[in-house]
């Protein structure tokens, strides 16, 4: 973990702007195609969104600025960055996971599902480990969403937040999804949302 010298910090100025906002936080939702991440889960008999999450988790961690909080007045950057999913039980309630990034895919599946088993014999609702050092993150398979909102607790949050949303195939075969991310304006532009895409998409293409 890494602490931020605000002192001489190039968004500094941005920083002391947005946080003093009652509302800092800006979403945005864009399209990825999936098509060669979709056809790899099913051609390896693994988690489609156990493989777009991990995708997005390479990116995730390849952007400085989405490994930004905001501890204490202080702003920290850690090294890695876990993935916090809301996991569907049978039952149709959810429960909050937390699972612990790897570069290998059959790691991170392996801890993903670790947690899902956990969430659903348990009935927990939170996760037994529970910090800043993740990204919160749900998908919703049932609707091709354009737009998307978190709820707000009112306290100052600085974790990013993303939906996924329905899969679709278009005409030209292609299949499509929408991702929507919310950050705290603070710590993460436009530019660094746009970077992310364009990581994310590069990961799923592979």
């Amino acid at each position: 973990m890494e602490i931020i010298d605000l002192n001489t910090w190039k968004r500094k100025q941005h920083y002391d702007h947005f946080k003093t906002l009652k509302d800092p936080y800006f979403a945005v939702t864009f399209p990825v195609e999936v098509s060669k991440a979709y056809l790899y889960a099913k051609s390896n008999n693994v988690s489609f969104f156990g493989k777009y999450l991990h995708d997005c988790m390479k990116a995730i961690n390849e952007v400085d600025e989405l490994k930004l909080r905001i501890i204490d007045d202080q702003v920290v950057k850690y090294d890695t960055i876990n993935a916090s999913a809301t996991l569907m039980r049978s039952n149709q309630t959810f429960g909050f996971s937390y699972i612990e990034f790897d570069t290998k895919l059959d790691q991170f599946l392996s801890h993903l599902i670790s947690e899902k088993n956990r969430i659903e014999t348990t009935g927990a609702l939170f996760p037994l480990r529970n910090d800043l050092m993740c990204v919160h993150c749900s998908a919703m398979p049932w609707m091709n969403f354009s737009g998307h909102k978190e709820p707000v607790s009112g306290v100052l949050d600085s974790v990013p937040k993303l939906a996924f949303s329905k899969l679709v195939k278009e005409n030209d075969g292609k299949m499509m999804m929408n991702v929507s991310i919310n950050v705290n304006h603070a710590l993460v532009d436009g530019y660094h949302i746009g970077l992310f895409a364009e990581k994310f998409q590069h990961y799923l293409n592979k």
